[in-house]
């Protein structure tokens, strides 16, 4: 069953049409709620600005590369630890791949775009504590204004 956003009288109408046709087809079936919004366009902004930075200083890559290693490292941990539908479906087809595999998958497999906010903001964090240990510092959109207002 596909993913349901629920918003409105309508589209409540219409999930409980399809909860009631996927049980009478299967009996059945396993759903999660979640109350979260999606990721913020600030949080967005964030990671994109950070994927640059790691580019501009590491060099050894473009953002789309750090991109992926970030995924790999900080998004798909935390997506594995709070989404068992995600952990079963990486764990079946991707973990068995080797690391060159798993960053190239990294391109294509949707990570944080199936974070909330919540879970957008731990990423960030870990994406912070796991470059750092790496010798970047990766400073949030309002310390970065804070440090630069202050020169």
């Amino acid at each position: 069953m596909a993913q349901h956003i629920i918003n409105s009288d309508a589209s409540l109408s219409k999930f409980i049409g399809d909860i009631r046709q996927e049980y009478a087809a299967h009996k059945f079936l396993r759903i999660r709620v979640s109350t979260g919004k999606d990721r913020t366009a600030k949080q967005n902004k964030q990671g994109h600005v950070w994927y640059e930075q790691l580019a501009q200083e590491l060099r050894e890559g473009d953002a789309l590369h750090y991109k992926c290693i970030s995924k790999l490292h900080c998004g798909v941990p935390l997506l594995r630890e709070e989404n068992e539908e995600f952990k079963e479906k990486y764990d079946k087809t991707i973990r068995c791949l080797t690391y060159e595999q798993k960053i190239t998958v990294m391109e294509f497999l949707p990570v944080t775009s199936l974070m909330e906010v919540g879970q957008k903001t731990r990423y960030l964090q870990r994406m912070q504590e796991f470059w750092e240990q790496r010798g970047v510092v990766l400073m949030f959109l309002d310390d970065f204004e804070a440090v630069k207002d202050a020169i």
